[in-house]
C-alpha cells in the first residue's frame, strides 16, 4: 500500500487535534494507492476506542466509484501496542474485518497498516511513492 507524505501529514494533524482521544477517518484507495484522507468523527470520544462517523455520509459511496476504503485511527502515546491493533481493535473490528486497517501512533508518528480477519492480524507493507 502506498501512502504519500501529504496524506500521512493529514492523518497526523487530525490525530494531534483530537488528542487525547483517538482520531479516526477513511483512506480512499485505488489499486493500493491512497488518494485521499477523509477525517471522521470518533463518536466514542475516547482515548481507548473509536466508532467512526463520517463527516459526510456520502464518503461510504466512494466504493461505488471504484475506491477501496480503509479505516485509519490513532493510538495515544501511552498505548502499549504502539501502531499495532490493540485487543480492543481486534474485538471490535466489525465492518472493517478483512479490509485495510491503519493505526497511527502519536508517540512516534509511526503509521502501519494491517488486515484483521477472524482474530488474526496480518501486516500490510506501507511505502511512500
Amino acid at each position: 500500500m502506498v501512502v504519500a507524505q501529504t496524506i500521512r501529514d493529514a492523518i497526523e494533524e487530525h490525530a494531534r487535534a483530537e488528542a487525547p482521544n483517538e482520531a479516526c477517518g477513511l483512506l480512499a484507495l485505488r489499486e493500493g494507492i491512497a488518494e485521499r484522507y477523509l477525517p471522521a468523527e470518533n463518536e466514542e470520544a475516547s482515548p481507548y476506542r473509536f466508532r467512526l462517523k463520517p463527516r459526510d455520509p456520502l464518503d461510504f459511496f466512494l466504493e461505488d466509484e471504484g475506491y477501496e476504503l480503509a479505516v485509519v485511527h490513532s493510538h495515544p502515546p501511552e498505548a502499549p501496542t504502539g501502531a499495532r491493533p490493540s485487543r480492543t481493535d481486534v474485538e471490535n473490528v466489525g465492518l472493517w474485518e478483512g479490509r485495510p486497517y491503519l493505526v497511527f501512533w502519536l508517540k512516534t508518528g509511526e503509521l502501519r497498516a494491517w488486515r484483521i480477519a477472524r482474530g488474526k492480524i496480518d501486516e500490510i507493507p506501507l511505502r511512500s511513492p
